[in-house]
C-alpha cells in the first residue's frame, strides 16, 4: 500500500495524527511528482497539523503557486491562513512609518500610496520571516528575514564621501548604518547617510515591513527617491542652513562602540599573527595583538568588581593607572554598565598606543578587533542514539557563553585555516621546546623549594587533537557565526592584494594603505615570535618542518581532514585518496614514529619524577624497604610498565576516533540535533590575483632562503596535558 493511501485511510478512522505523519511522508514522495497529491498533503497537514506544521504547508503553497498550479485556489487559501490574520497590523505599520516620514524633513516626497496598491504582499510565515508576493509578476519570492544579521554588502568602502547606499530594505542593515556612522556634529563635517531608493512604489511597499521610528530619531538619515539621487551629496549650509563646521570634533563614546569583528584561533600555528599585522594600523579599527582570553575575562571582571565598589568618580579615575581618564569617568558614569563596555573602554583607553594612526575625524565609528586566544583548541565527541556526534569545546564554549561577546549587536567572524598538516608540524615545532623548558624549570623548582609544582608539561596526542578539532564546521543557529567567513592563510601569502581586499569588503572595512604591509604598534614587519615568518614571507608555506611529523602522521590527518581539504580546495600531499580499512590504523599508528617517540619520551620523564611517591607507597603496603641496589631496576620496570599501558590507552582511543572519521556520510551536529556546516570561505576577485590558487601539490615554486632557528630562540608556548 502506497503513503498516500495510508494516509488517506487514517483520515476515514479520524487518526489525525497518524494521518499528518503519513500526509508528512507522502509530500516527500511525491513532490514535484504529482502536484494534485501534493495540495492535497498539504491541506491535511495544514488544518490537522501540529503547531509547527503549518510551515510544511505554507511552503509546499508557495512552491505550487510558482509552478503555476491552482493558482486562484492556492492564493486564496494563502490569503486566508496567513495574509488576512495579520493585514491589520502590516496596514497599521504602514500608515505609522507614513505619518513619520511626513514629518521627517529629510525624505522630499510624500505622496504615498494607499495601503492596498502597494506592489507588495508580504506573507508572515513565522514570528521573524515574510515572504513577499509580487503583485504584477504575480510571483511568491524567496523567505527575508529582515533582522536577519548579516551586514551584506561593503557600505565603507569609500569613506571620502558621505555614505551612500541603495535599496537597502534590512532592518538589520539600516540600524546598522544609523548605529555605526557618526553624526555630523561629531565629526564637524557633513556626514548623513544618504539612502537612495530607486522604487517609489517598491519602497512605499516595504513601510509595511520596517521599523523607522528609532531610525529616523536622530536626523542622519537622507532619502533620496529615484532621480534625487541627483542631489547626491546635498550642501547642508547652503540648504538648510546648517553649518557642522563650527562644532568641535568629538571623542568617541564607550556606547558608539557596537560592532565586533571576531578574528577565531582555528588551532595553534594557523597564522593568525600575519592577520593582525595586517590589521594592525588600521585607521578605522581598535585592535590589539591577539590576547589571552582568560586573562581578558579575568580584567574585565576585576574591573567590574573595582567600580562596582568604588563611591564616587574622583576614587573611581584613581584605581586604575588609565592615560585617558575622561573615559574612566564615562565608564564609571555609564548607567547600566556591561562587561561589553569594560572591553570597549579598554580598548579606546589603549587607542593611542595600539592604533597610531586612528582616524580621529572617521566618518564611521571604529570596530573592534578582537582575537581572543587560547594556549590550544580541544574537541571532544558525544555521540548519539542515531550516530550522530556533538562536537564539544571547552574554549569554544567560554567565547559562546561569554558576556562580553553578548553584548556587541554587530558580530563579523572571519578564521585563518593553514593547510593542516603544516599547522601541525609548526604546532609541534614549539610543544617540543615548550616542554622541554618548562620542564626543566619544573623540576628546579621542585629541587630549590622542595614542593611539587603545579603541573609537569607533556607532549599530548597532537594528532587525534587535530583531527577532532573542526572548528571550520559551525553551528549556523549560533549568533556568533550568522556573519562568517574562512581565509585561507596560503592565498593570503601569494595573493595578497587579492584576499585582503576581500576580507576588507566581508568586514565591511574600506581597503587602506595600512593594509599593504604588516606591522605592530607601527613597526614594520615584525617578528610577532620567533621562529615566524617576517612580512609577506613565504617561509611559513615552504617550509615543512619534517623533523617534526613524518609522511604517515601527515597522510592519517589528510584522511581524517578530507572533507575540509576537499570543501577548502587542498590537495591530498600524503594521503592517496584510497579507501582505508581498520586493520590499516594500526599499521598507521605504528609509524606515528615521531610523535609516538615524542609522547612516551616526555611521559616516561613525567611517570620518572612520581614514582619515588608510588614505591614509597608499595612499600608501605609490603612492609618492607627496597634495597639501594634494588631500587633503580624496580623504578625503571615500573616507569616503563607505565608508559607502556599509557601508549597501550592511546592507541586503543586512536582506533575509536579513526574508526568514527572513517564513516563517509559522517554527521555532527549542534546541541539543537541540526548538522553543522562548513564555514563559507572567502571569495577572491579572479581580475586581482598575481598567481593561481593556492592547490598545495600546484603551489608555484621559488628560490627562498629559509630561516631556521634553535630552540634556543623559541618562546615557550605553555600547552599543559
Amino acid at each position: 500500500m502506497q503513503t498516500i493511501e495510508i494516509a488517506r485511510k487514517f483520515a476515514v478512522l479520524g487518526e489525525n495524527a497518524d494521518m499528518v505523519k503519513a500526509y508528512k511522508l507522502a509530500l516527500n514522495e511525491y513532490k514535484d511528482k504529482d502536484s494534485a497529491v501534493e495540495l492535497e498533503c498539504a491541506l491535511n497537514i495544514l488544518q490537522f497539523g501540529a503547531d509547527d506544521d503549518y510551515k510544511i504547508a505554507y511552503t509546499c503553497f508557495k512552491d505550487l503557486y510558482n509552478r503555476g498550479f491552482a493558482r486562484d485556489d492556492i492564493l486564496a487559501i494563502m490569503d486566508r491562513a496567513f495574509y488576512q490574520p495579520n493585514v491589520k497590523t502590516l496596514q497599521k505599520h504602514y500608515e505609522k512609518n507614513c505619518r513619520l516620514l511626513a514629518k521627517y524633513p529629510y525624505i522630499f516626497r510624500q505622496d504615498f500610496l494607499p495601503f492596498d496598491e502597494l506592489p507588495i504582499i508580504f506573507f508572515p510565515y513565522d514570528d521573524n520571516q515574510y515572504t513577499p508576493y509580487y503583485v504584477a509578476e504575480q510571483k511568491f519570492g524567496e523567505y527575508v528575514n529582515f533582522r536577519h544579521p548579516v551586514v551584506s554588502r561593503n557600505f565603507f568602502k569609500d569613506l571620502e564621501k558621505p555614505i551612500l547606499a541603495a535599496d537597502v530594505f534590512s532592518q538589520y542593515e539600516l540600524e546598522y548604518l544609523n548605529d555605526n556612522v557618526r553624526k555630523s556634529e561629531y565629526v564637524a563635517r557633513e556626514n548623513h547617510i544618504y539612502l537612495h531608493y530607486t522604487d517609489w512604489a517598491v519602497f512605499c511597499a516595504y513601510l509595511q515591513v520596517l521599523d523607522l521610528q528609532a531610525l529616523l530619531k536622530d536626523k542622519k538619515i537622507v532619502f533620496l527617491i529615484e532621480d534625487e539621487i541627483r542631489q547626491y551629496p546635498i550642501d547642508f549650509k547652503e540648504r538648510f542652513g546648517i553649518d557642522y563646521g563650527q562644532y568641535e570634533l568629538e571623542p568617541l563614546h564607550i556606547r558608539e562602540i557596537n560592532r565586533l569583528i571576531w578574528h577565531t584561533q582555528l588551532s595553534s600555528d594557523n597564522g593568525g599573527d600575519y592577520f593582525n599585522e595586517i590589521f594592525d594600523s588600521h585607521p578605522n579599527l581598535l585592535a590589539m595583538p591577539s590576547i589571552m582570553f582568560e586573562d581578558t575575562v579575568n580584567q574585565i571582571k576585576n574591573m567590574e568588581d573595582i567600580l562596582a565598589k568604588t563611591a564616587n568618580p574622583v576614587a573611581a579615575v584613581n584605581s586604575f593607572d588609565w592615560r585617558n581618564k575622561k573615559l574612566l569617568l564615562e565608564l564609571f558614569n555609564l548607567r547600566n554598565r556591561s562587561q561589553k563596555d569594560i572591553l570597549a573602554a579598554m580598548f579606546l583607553n589603549n587607542q593611542a598606543v595600539i592604533s597610531p594612526n586612528g582616524d580621529k575625524t572617521a566618518r564611521i565609528v571604529p570596530a573592534l578587533f578582537f582575537q581572543p586566544h587560547f594556549h590550544n583548541i580541544y574537541y571532544n565527541l558525544q555521540v548519539n542514539e542515531r550516530s550522530q556526534y556533538l562536537l564539544y569545546s571547552e574554549q569554544y564554549e567560554k567565547v559562546r557563553e561569554a558576556d562580553v561577546f553578548r553584548g556587541f549587536k554587530y558580530i563579523k567572524t572571519f578564521t585563518p585555516l593553514r593547510s593542516i598538516t603544516a599547522s601541525h608540524a609548526a604546532t609541534m615545532k614549539y610543544k617540543c621546546y615548550s616542554v622541554e623548558k618548562d620542564n626543566k624549570q619544573y623540576i628546579k623548582e621542585e629541587k630549590e623549594t622542595g614542593q611539587e609544582r603545579k603541573k609537569y608539561f607533556v607532549i599530548d596526542d597532537a594528532i587525534i587533537n587535530r583531527v577532532l578539532n573542526r572548528s571550520f564546521m559551525i553551528d549556523w543557529q549560533d549568533r556568533l557565526f550568522k556573519d562568517c567567513r574562512l581565509v585561507r592563510f596560503e592565498d593570503a601569502k601569494f595573493n595578497v592584494e587579492a584576499t585582503f581586499r576581500a576580507l576588507a569588503a566581508f568586514l565591511d572595512l574600506p581597503y587602506t594603505d595600512t593594509m599593504k604591509y604588516c606591522s605592530y604598534l607601527g613597526e614594520h614587519d615584525p617578528l610577532s615570535d620567533v621562529g615566524n615568518a617576517r612580512g609577506f614571507s613565504l617561509d611559513a608555506i615552504y617550509l615543512k618542518n619534517a623533523e617534526y611529523a613524518n609522511d604517515t602522521e601527515r597522510a592519517f590527518i589528510e584522511f581524517c581532514m578530507r572533507d575540509a581539504y576537499k570543501f577548502y580546495g587542498y590537495d591530498f600531499e600524503y594521503w592517496d585518496g584510497q579507501p582505508v580499512k581498520k586493520e590499516q590504523l594500526t599499521e598507521w599508528f605504528d609509524k606515528f614514529k615521531i610523535l609516538n617517540k615524542l609522547m612516551r619520551d616526555s611521559r616516561y620523564d613525567f611517570f620518572l619524577s612520581k614514582t619515588d611517591d608510588i614505591i614509597k607507597k608499595q612499600e608501605e603496603i609490603e612492609g618492607k624497604k627496597l634495597s639501594q641496589e634494588d631500587y633503580p631496576l624496580v623504578q625503571k620496570q615500573l616507569v616503563e610498565k607505565l608508559t607502556d599501558n599509557y601508549m597501550l590507552q592511546i592507541n586503543a582511543k586512536r582506533q575509536v576516533i579513526a574508526e568514527i572519521l572513517m564513516q563517509d556520510n559522517l554527521q555532527f551536529i549542534n546541541r539543537n540535533g541540526q548538522p553543522l556546516h562548513m564555514m563559507p570561505m572567502l571569495e577572491l576577485d579572479s581580475d586581482l590575483l598575481e598567481m593561481p590558487l593556492y592547490r598545495s601539490t600546484t603551489f608555484p615554486k621559488v628560490d627562498i632562503e629559509v630561516q631556521e632557528f634553535s630552540h634556543e630562540e623559541m618562546k615557550p608556548l605553555e600547552e599543559t596535558d
